[in-house]
């Protein structure tokens, strides 16, 4: 996944990351670049953090209080995994680990439980049914495993659940649920997610512009899945599926109206809230309505002529990850922005809400074919020197939000945690292997060093630090009962 948001990290010379070592751990891994795979999780219930460390042979198991002492580790042969990569874990009531090996097509999981009391490993074997037609994700929800699938030419999503040891399924109903673009043609469910796949927002992650740009998004809450749809210049589409009683309940929030026929439309759901951003080249409008009631909460509009006071950042360009290039009015970004899928991200910083607005686009080259509707020459600006064949393109800016939902202005701040682990990672070129862990207000980066072939963790938080601190300087820039399903069974190790 791009990480495109290195705000803070770019621009400003000698400043000091926020970061700390926390522990290392000697480790050999036979071809890391090729075979290995590395997985930091946090016990839901313990906050004991645990590290998976494989190669082609072996998997290394690391326990860590919740005060990152070293606690136990195992080293287990990988013979019952072979030539398949970790989608997923779950810790059962026993407290025992739990891993999901998947072939590479996704039809066949191995499920692999660890002991670390007695050094031992079982696995089980779990056929997905030849019924469903892909994966559209998977997660963890409170030390819990979850596959959504979609099942062939039906109009339903299926919820497989793994928990100690036993597989479950929910069949989430859609064929009532009407979709219909801005013309009012009615739509097959099976139609919007093959157009706008959805994709899975990360709650303790900021989620970048690349993964919000997505029409289709997909939020895990306390016993509920929120489905959005953006599809419609109209409206935002909201389905809630209720976990306990598999039912689904549509709901439909109406975008802000603009002057005249918008390019693009988005929405991003925060806690409570669905953020609404609506663009086209004369103006940008921005909505907060409260998820229960429907109420606006918030309304701002922006022309092209005016200045953007409560801007944390200037608007950026951004082509290919390469360096971000600076735009200095608001119509040039309002031009940019037309030509792209609009999104907005929000993520809380300590006492506020950091807020990203923009837009990304993936596009690819036959011959001038582009595979937007937009125009060459509105996607590429000649102000930035032409164009070549660039794969994708992003520009937005930043805002903070309070409490009472009044913008801040807070330019000072330094870049967030988050921005902080990928301005490291893109200057370090030793590390192979990477996995990064949200706990509570900072972040755990654990990768694999190649050169002194250690596990190595640290801590990153929001802001600079002091240089005598000691660390390197860096520049800032849904059935209603749950029924079994699939194949499971014992393999003999």
């Amino acid at each position: 996944m791009k990480k495109l948001f290195l705000l803070f990290c770019i621009f400003y010379n000698s400043v000091l990351l926020s970061q700390t070592i926390l522990n290392s751990f000697s480790l050999n891994l036979n071809r890391p670049l090729e075979k290995g795979q590395i997985l930091n999780i946090e016990d839901a219930k313990t906050n004991d953090i645990y590290v998976f460390a494989a190669d082609d042979k072996y998997i290394n198991i690391l326990k860590y209080n919740k005060s990152l002492f070293l606690t136990n580790q195992y080293t287990d042969s990988i013979k019952n995994a072979e030539n398949r990569s970790i989608i997923g874990h779950s810790i059962s009531d026993d407290g025992n680990l739990i891993l999901y090996w998947a072939t590479e097509n996704l039809r066949n999981i191995r499920i692999i439980k660890y002991y670390l009391g007695t050094k031992t490993s079982k696995a089980l074997n779990f056929d997905l049914p030849l019924n469903n037609e892909y994966i559209i994700t998977s997660f963890q929800k409170d030390n819990v495993f979850y596959i959504l699938s979609k099942e062939t030419s039906k109009q339903h999503l299926l919820l497989y659940k793994f928990n100690n040891g036993n597989c479950e399924v929910k069949m989430f109903d859609l064929s009532a649920i009407p979709f219909q673009n801005d013309n009012g043609q009615s739509l097959a469910f099976n139609t919007v997610i093959r157009y706008y796949p959805i994709e899975k927002m990360d709650a303790d992650n900021f989620n970048t512009l690349d993964k919000t740009a997505n029409k289709s998004k997909m939020y895990v809450l306390d016993g509920h899945i929120l489905l959005t749809f953006d599809y419609s210049l109209k409206k935002t589409q909201v389905l809630d599926l209720n976990l306990a009683t598999v039912d689904v309940t549509e709901k439909n929030f109406d975008q802000p109206i603009t002057k005249k026929p918008s390019k693009t439309s988005n929405s991003f759901f925060y806690e409570n809230k669905l953020l609404q951003i609506k663009a086209d080249k004369e103006e940008l409008l921005f909505d907060i309505k409260d998820f229960d009631s429907g109420k606006t909460l918030k309304s701002v509009t922006v022309s092209k002529k005016d200045t953007i006071d409560f801007k944390n950042s200037p608007f950026f360009l951004q082509i290919n990850e390469k360096r971000p290039q600076e735009i200095k009015t608001t119509g040039k970004f309002l031009k940019q922005l037309s030509t792209l899928n609009a999104g907005i991200t929000a993520f809380k910083n300590k006492k506020n809400i950091f807020i990203s607005f923009g837009g990304f686009a993936e596009y690819q080259f036959s011959g001038y074919d582009y595979i937007q509707s937009n125009s060459l020459a509105d996607f590429f600006d000649n102000d930035f020197g032409g164009y070549s064949e660039y794969s994708n393109k992003m520009t937005y800016f930043d805002a903070m939000l309070n409490s009472d939902l009044e913008f801040v202005n807070n330019k000072q701040s330094g870049p967030l945690a988050i921005d902080n682990v990928f301005y490291y990672l893109s200057i370090n070129k030793n590390i192979s292997l990477k996995n990064i862990l949200k706990l509570k207000d900072y972040y755990i980066l654990g990768y694999y060093d190649q050169n002194s072939k250690q596990y190595i963790m640290r801590k990153f938080t929001d802001g600079f630090i002091n240089e005598d601190n000691g660390n390197p300087i860096m520049n800032k820039a849904q059935f209603s009962k749950p029924f079994s399903f699939g194949k499971i069974k014992f393999i003999e190790n």
